[in-house]
C-alpha cells in the first residue's frame, strides 16, 4: 500500500509551498497520492515515498517538473461561471472597441487553455455584435507554471470530453476545426489572438508588460494569505490605470489589498484598479 509518513508529507508540503506557493494543509495525503501515483510507472519507481523524496532534490529536474505539474494542474471548463465573459462582452470590450483602443488581457493561470480561448471567442463575438469594419486589437496572453499545460495550450487540441464541458454546439462549429481522430482544434482566428508562456506567479511579471484586464480565477484559494497579498499587489502593478481584475466566485480581496474597488456584475463581481 502506497502511503506517505507524516514526516515526508510535511517536508513535501513545505517544498511545494516554496516552489509554487500552494498550501496543502494537513491531512491531504490522499490528494498527493491520487495526483502522483500515475508518475511511478513513468519514472520507473516502485515507492511513492521514494518518488516524493527524489523530486525534492536538485538533480531530479524532470521528475520535479512532473510532480509540480501533477500537483498544480486543475480541472477547468469553457466559459466558467459565465458572468465574467458576459460582462466582458457587454461592458468592458465595447468601451475599448468604441474608443478604437487596443486591449491587452492576461489569463494568469491558463491551465489547458479553456479560459484564454474563451476570452478570445468573447472578443470575436463582441466584434460581430458591434459590427465595426476594423477588428479590435486584442492581445491575450495565457500563462501557467506547467510547461506541459503551455504545450497543450499552444496546440489547442481537445478531445470530446473536454469539448463537452461548457462549450455550446454553436461555438464548436464557429471556432473549432474537426480533426481525423475525433478531436477538435481551435481555429486560426482564435489562435491569432492568443499567445502562451510559462510563468510562476511567485516570480516577477515585469517582462509581460502592462495589461488592461487580468483573469486569475480559482487559483488564489490554494495560496497562503501572505502569498495571496503578494500576488494581488503584483497584479495591481501589472494593470494600466482603471484596469480590471477577475477572480474566482469564491475568492475575495478582503484583508489582502486596498488597491482595487469592487464592481457588482449582477451576478458576480469584478475588481477595478483605483
Amino acid at each position: 500500500m502506497q502511503t506517505l509518513s507524516n514526516e515526508v508529507y510535511t517536508r513535501f508540503s513545505e517544498f511545494l509551498e516554496i516552489q509554487c506557493g500552494i498550501v496543502l494543509g494537513q491531512n491531504k495525503q490522499y490528494l498527493v497520492k491520487s495526483r502522483l501515483l500515475p508518475l511511478l510507472a513513468k519514472h520507473k519507481m516502485a515507492s511513492l515515498t521514494d518518488l516524493v523524496q527524489k523530486s525534492m532534490t536538485m538533480l531530479a529536474r524532470d521528475l520535479r517538473n512532473d510532480v509540480i505539474d501533477a500537483m498544480t494542474t486543475n480541472e477547468t471548463l469553457w466559459f466558467r461561471d459565465v458572468y465574467p465573459f458576459e460582462y466582458l462582452q457587454a461592458k468592458i470590450l465595447p468601451e475599448f472597441i468604441n474608443k478604437g483602443q487596443p486591449v491587452k488581457i492576461w489569463s494568469a493561470a491558463s491551465s489547458s487553455g479553456q479560459e484564454p480561448f474563451s476570452i478570445a471567442m468573447s472578443a470575436i463575438e463582441t466584434q460581430e455584435k458591434i459590427k465595426r469594419l476594423v477588428k479590435p486589437n486584442v492581445q491575450i496572453v495565457g500563462t501557467d507554471i506547467s510547461p506541459t499545460m503551455i504545450k497543450h495550450c499552444k496546440e489547442g487540441i481537445y478531445d470530446r470530453l473536454a469539448l463537452g464541458r461548457g462549450l455550446s454546439p454553436e461555438r464548436k462549429r464557429q471556432f473549432f476545426t474537426t480533426l481525423p481522430d475525433d478531436k477538435m482544434q481551435v481555429n486560426r482566428e482564435v489562435q491569432q489572438l492568443t499567445s502562451f508562456r510559462e510563468i510562476n506567479l511567485l516570480e516577477s511579471y515585469a517582462l509581460l508588460g502592462k495589461f488592461d484586464i487580468i483573469f486569475c480565477r480559482n487559483v488564489l484559494i490554494y495560496f497562503s494569505p501572505k502569498i495571496k497579498s503578494q500576488i494581488l499587489n503584483q497584479f495591481a502593478a501589472s494593470l494600466k490605470p482603471g484596469g480590471y481584475l477577475f477572480l474566482g466566485a469564491s475568492e475575495s480581496l478582503t484583508g489582502l489589498t486596498d488597491k482595487f474597488e469592487m464592481i457588482r456584475c449582477n451576478p458576480g463581481i469584478v475588481y477595478r484598479l483605483k
